[in-house]
């Protein structure tokens, strides 16, 4: 019997896209490098606050990999992934969800209203469990999701809830490029 081909890496990035110094950013670099197929869901170039397209981008991506994906989502990249879950997932081997927002509460000065949110399409958020192997990777003090509010969230999706600490939203503003916990995590789900 001859191995499973290795997953290819589908990078699912957040409202900001694609940021140079960004932990998902690093991974893909460093995963590429080791010999690994990633691939980035790109930024849209219209409607970027529209959930519909970007959910049409990422299934776009992943047909594209002919073959098995591991999703490595961040942020609203982990919303979109959700709501992408609810149509075909055949290919996933499974999800790295890390920081999801609520979208439910409002959220700080400069984000989306809860308000425009809904406009565009990303509430409500679902929470049926998802159809893949999935972790969802959790701060203590992320100023987009309280930790108990998050914890529910990978509850409903059936995830395994990997408690961080204080890393706030894991991004550049919070102090974090490079985060090697993610490869880590990966393995783990790939792992099985």
């Amino acid at each position: 019997m001859s191995a499973s081909p290795e997953p290819v890496v589908v990078i699912v990035p957040g409202l900001r896209d694609h940021v140079a110094e960004h932990w998902q950013t690093l991974l893909a670099e460093r995963l590429a490098e080791a010999g690994r197929t990633v691939r980035t869901v790109p930024p849209l170039t219209e409607d970027g606050l529209s959930r519909e397209a970007r959910v049409a981008v990422l299934d776009k991506v992943v047909a594209e990999a002919e073959g098995p994906v591991v999703l490595v989502a961040h942020s609203a990249g982990v919303i979109t992934t959700v709501h992408w879950a609810q149509g075909s997932t055949a290919q996933v081997r499974g999800a790295l969800l890390v920081t999801p927002p609520d979208f439910d509460t409002p959220l700080p000065e400069g984000y989306p209203t809860p308000e425009v949110l809904g406009e565009n399409g990303w509430t409500p958020v679902p929470r049926t469990p998802l159809p893949f192997p999935s972790v969802v990777a959790a701060s203590a003090n992320d100023p987009l999701g309280s930790a108990e509010r998050v914890a529910a969230l990978a509850t409903d999706w059936g995830a395994a809830l990997v408690e961080l600490g204080e890393v706030g939203h894991l991004n550049p503003a919070s102090g974090y490029g490079s985060w090697p916990r993610a490869e880590e995590l990966l393995s783990g789900l790939e792992a099985g």
